[in-house]
């Protein structure tokens, strides 16, 4: 039976106030960290739940940046080797397994601390060769709620692409990072064809073609 006590029309005001958390433990603390929460929370017709347990992993959390020059109307994108792309096969929703170099705007962790328009820059330095000299934001996410507490900031960073490409990353961290070029149209039409196949990127690309003209003229203002 329907229940009609919330309104089904609107979003629930739950927050986390609603959510009782009685341990969270670390049980893995490597390269990544997971730990186990057991906690109750509200329910939507009211009451609380029963004891749960859920494992999540404990990423960190992240910049992302989409280079664009405005004047020539291109992207800077980069392709990397993915360990979570190759572990993705094989998969019931790709009719071939995908391969684990993928097209990928930049990102980076943003460090304790640390102030995120300044990652964002620094990692456009760092894995696209691009000095960024502005930089709009686009969004904010969740990346998987379910498992994890990863969450990710994407901005538009204006750059001169005019002499972007070649390999970047840094040695330390294994970064092997191939910069490339394309006009905007080209990007966008990546992610209609999928060759562009990993949410960070496909939402900074639309979100790009959605403002694209406004953006182009408010930097041809600055």
């Amino acid at each position: 039976m329907k229940d009609t006590t919330e309104d089904s029309d609107a979003p629930s005001r739950l927050t986390a106030a609603d959510m009782d958390v009685q341990a969270q433990d670390r049980v893995y603390d490597g390269y990544f960290r997971m730990d186990r929460w057991r906690l109750k929370h509200r329910l939507f017709a009211g009451g609380w739940s029963d004891q749960i347990t859920r494992e999540c992993l404990e990423r960190g959390h992240a910049v992302a940046v989409l280079p664009y020059d405005p004047a020539l109307d291109q992207v800077v994108l980069i392709e990397q080797f993915r360990v979570g792309a190759a572990a993705s096969a094989p998969s019931p929703n790709w009719p071939e397994p995908p391969t684990p170099w993928l097209i990928e705007v930049v990102a980076g962790i943003v460090e304790d601390g640390g102030r995120p328009e300044e990652v964002a820059a620094r990692e456009t330095e760092e894995e696209a060769g691009c000095v960024v000299s502005d930089l709009k934001p686009m969004t904010t996410y969740l990346v998987t709620p379910g498992c994890s507490s990863e969450t990710i900031a994407i901005y538009l960073g204006r750059v001169d692409a005019s002499d972007a490409g070649g390999i970047h990353g840094l040695d330390h961290e294994h970064e092997d990072i191939r910069v490339f070029t394309a006009p905007a149209e080209d990007a966008f039409q990546m992610v209609a064809d999928g060759r562009v196949n990993n949410g960070t990127s496909i939402i900074a690309l639309q979100w790009l073609q959605l403002n694209r003209d406004a953006v182009r003229r408010d930097w041809a203002e600055a």
